[in-house]
């Protein structure tokens, strides 16, 4: 495995440290053939919901749970990931097989669940390094055909008609996490501010519904180890019942974002994309617009537009939360510059600038 996209693994962080003992007793109470003793370390990187890698009995699980601390009203919602991902295992998705959930926050000091944990690769760098022209562009098809597989399940069949609202999920969008960037931001942002104003003035009048992962990024992704193509989608945790276009444009924000803007924000801004074996915006969108049977790729433009602005909230708040000493990744303290270009990459995107 390319030592870039092996996924990093550190000692438990302090603020997340877990019992040990009371939770590998729990572990071998519920877990077929789990056994003490257990190695726990934790999974850097993500910037939301702490995870843990599980050794044991020569198996390898992986846990999920809600971070410490005061949090966000509707946030770190971990028994949704578990639930979304249980439905989604007899689809085309591509999910890890959940194992247990546990509500008794007497165990950890939160609820969390375990699931089985997928080998593979992590690209938090859009770019690939490493990987071969073709393998990039198949693994960049792979992930357009994911999202477009995930916005074709019918979620009555699946059992998640109550997973969300099935209407208006853009105008809620925007209030909710309008609502949580002020509840979090640290200054004022006049981009952000004047992005907000556009996208509440502009919500295109019709309206969709699909599974939206919400968090839909090559980051998130387990890439097989020998073949280009995505074993597991990870972080579930923002998906619900929305318009599935909010979803395509997230998934397509490398497009709009520059190289060196941060593992999670990194894009193909004045990259010869074609060289790297990878598609256009154009390409991509025709892709997708091909698997999901649409003609076209309406409001566009929109859809970036909120795309971005939801991205800079959601940056300011794991920023806030670093401030407050509870962030789940080291670089979180840098999130703050990363809000003030993303906000302002989507000013420029829906004023056509």
């Amino acid at each position: 495995m390319n030592d870039a996209s092996a996924p990093k693994l550190v000692e438990v962080l302090p603020q997340h440290r877990l019992d040990d003992a009371r939770l590998t007793d729990y572990l071998a109470r519920h877990i077929a053939g789990f056994t003490p003793p257990a190695v726990i370390r934790q999974f850097q990187g993500g910037q939301s919901n702490p995870t843990y890698l599980i050794e044991a009995s020569g198996q390898r699980y992986v846990l999920r749970k809600k971070p410490p601390g005061t949090l966000l009203p509707s946030a770190h919602q971990i028994d949704r990931e578990y639930r979304i991902q249980s439905a989604l295992a007899a689809t085309a998705v591509p999910v890890a097989p959940m194992l247990h959930y546990c509500d008794d926050e007497t165990i950890i000091g939160t609820s969390f669940y375990l699931m089985a944990h997928v080998a593979g690769r992590v690209f938090h760098d859009v770019m690939m390094p490493g990987v071969s022209a073709p393998d990039r562009g198949a693994i960049q098809r792979n992930l357009i055909e994911a999202i477009a597989a995930l916005h074709s399940v019918d979620y009555r069949a699946v059992g998640l008609e109550s997973f969300g609202r099935p209407d208006n999920y853009v105008a809620r969008q925007i209030d909710r996490w309008t609502r949580q960037y002020e509840a979090s931001k640290t200054e004022d942002l006049p981009a952000m501010t004047n992005l907000i104003a556009w996208l509440r003035a502009n919500i295109p009048a019709r309206d969709e519904t699909a599974i939206v992962h919400g968090d839909f990024r090559l980051g998130n992704m387990v890439v097989d180890q020998d073949q280009p193509r995505i074993a597991a989608v990870l972080d579930w945790e923002l998906s619900t019942l929305g318009h599935p276009l909010a979803d395509l444009a997230y998934c397509c924000m490398s497009y709009h974002l520059p190289p060196g803007s941060g593992p999670a924000m990194a894009g193909y801004q004045g990259i010869d994309v074609a060289a790297m074996g990878l598609m256009s915006e154009a390409e991509a969108l025709a892709l997708y617009a091909s698997l999901t049977g649409r003609a076209a790729i309406e409001h566009w433009q929109f859809f970036m537009g909120f795309s971005l602005f939801r991205s800079a909230a959601i940056v300011e708040g794991v920023y806030a939360r670093s401030l407050a000493g509870n962030a789940a990744d080291e670089r979180a303290g840098r999130m703050h510059d990363m809000c003030i270009a993303v906000a302002e990459t989507g000013w420029n995107v829906v004023r056509g600038g």
